[in-house]
């Protein structure tokens, strides 16, 4: 863990939507990286609530002040420009899911986020924009790809602000479920234009990061308006509380390795040792042993040796380091779930948008579905293994209208998370209106 610590439904045919949070140290689509510290339990708790120690397995961008109490756990607070209080957990889940209880922040141009990420810039997104109290926007991207103008949509919700609410996230190799207090408001199956097919939707290995940032202080005029306005910091402070995190893991290891740079669900490879890990089988059941060459490291960075850690729900726990050249120990324990995990020293960006796209605002909602829980993890006895699908995605439905030839991807990368079509409101107007 590194903390430091300071130093509605539609609105228009046409608005501007975010593009992707964050950046990333290392693409593995592009060149070869360090292998991603997995979650080695099946499940992991963050209660806020008990205070600072519920951070051990997280770390926080630079100037990221965190204040804890009983009643709010954690508090994420904006009190004057450049503020972007924002945390992220050390280790990478692969197909999971998560639920985060929150109060967003209010406050025009604020914007409060729960993103999951890979290094490879897959996404999945719940966003809050503080002028607007009664929805919450769910989003995604693939590999980075900014170039859809069908991603984001709008779901009602009451009081987001001032009402504990659960939003979760449920993903597998099939498809995506966005969930508000335990109610499925959208469904995108890995096989639909909007994923490109399956080329764009989000597979590969992602952290859980959580952030309070300003959007309404940005120097790009799209993203202020997307984010409601100018922020009047006078207002403030604005705060965000998370009481809780629970995270499921479709497929605890000690490691994510990409086997190659495809960036697809069945190139990871699923490795269930290592030194100083102790890792959960999968939900088949069956554990395997395969070899590392490095252990705990997240992403790149000048330090070459990491540390990584887990606890049981017996209280029990296995810790230990490698360097990069260190060799793989086998499994001896499986726990089940933890509340710390590994953890590893890597660099955290803030979330916040650096750019702006146009799009089409989409609205509507998907009845809970009748999906699995999970997909098939494929536990590889060898690096040479990977995830296998385990149904077809063809009887799979998503939410929203039925999409144009004008809003399918044409690509499945070479968009950068610093923004590709960056515009104000009027040629967003433009852009759209031609669209139509």
């Amino acid at each position: 863990m590194r903390f430091q610590t300071p130093a509605a439904a539609a609105l228009a045919l046409a608005i501007p939507t975010a593009l992707a949070q964050t950046s990333t140290d290392c693409d593995p689509t592009k060149k070869t990286c360090p292998n991603d510290t997995g979650l080695s339990s099946s499940s992991y708790t963050a209660d806020f609530t008990s205070g600072s120690s519920a951070n051990a397995s997280w770390s926080a961008a630079a100037y990221t002040t965190i204040d804890y109490s009983s009643d709010n756990g954690a508090t994420f607070t904006i009190a004057k420009s450049g503020q972007a209080p924002t945390i992220e957990t050390d280790f990478y889940i692969f197909g999971g899911r998560i639920d985060v209880t929150m109060k967003a922040a209010s406050g025009t141009g604020i914007v409060s986020s729960i993103v999951l990420e890979s290094d490879d810039l897959d996404e999945i997104d719940w966003e809050f924009i503080g002028g607007s109290n009664n929805e919450v926007q769910s989003n995604f991207f693939g590999k980075g790809n900014t170039t859809s103008y069908q991603r984001a949509e709008y779901h009602p919700i009451t009081d987001t602000q001032g009402t504990w609410h659960t939003y979760s996230v449920d993903w597998n190799q099939e498809r995506i479920e966005w969930i508000i207090d335990g109610t499925t408001v959208r469904t995108l199956p890995y096989s639909n234009d909007i994923t490109v097919y399956g080329k764009n939707y989000p597979q590969t290995p992602m952290r859980l990061k959580l952030g309070n940032w300003a959007g309404g202080d940005s120097s790009s005029e799209g993203t202020v308006e997307w984010a409601g306005g100018k922020t009047d910091f006078t207002q403030g402070p604005f705060n965000m509380y998370v009481k809780k995190v629970d995270i499921t893991n479709y497929n605890p290891a000690c490691e994510y390795k990409f086997g190659d740079m495809t960036g697809s669900w069945d190139s990871i490879e699923i490795i269930k040792s290592g030194d100083g890990c102790t890792a959960a089988s999968g939900s088949s059941g069956s554990t395997a042993s395969s070899s590392a060459s490095a252990s705990g490291s997240a992403s790149a960075s000048s330090s070459a040796s990491a540390s990584a850690s887990a606890s049981a729900a017996s209280g029990s726990s296995a810790s230990g380091s490698a360097t990069a050249s260190g060799s793989a120990t086998s499994v001896s324990s499986v726990p089940s779930t933890a509340t710390t995990a590994p953890s590893s020293s890597h660099s955290v960006e803030d979330v916040a948008n650096t750019g702006v796209a146009v799009t089409k605002t989409i609205t509507g909602s998907a009845a809970p579905s009748a999906y699995g829980t999970g997909f098939s993890t494929g536990v590889v006895s060898s690096p040479a293994g990977g995830v296998n699908a385990t149904a077809s995605s063809s009887t799979n439905t998503v939410s929203g209208p039925a999409s144009t030839s004008s809003g399918i991807e044409a690509s499945t990368g070479g968009a950068s998370s610093n923004g590709v079509i960056m515009g104000s409101s009027l040629l967003g107007v433009a852009l759209a209106a031609f669209m139509l």
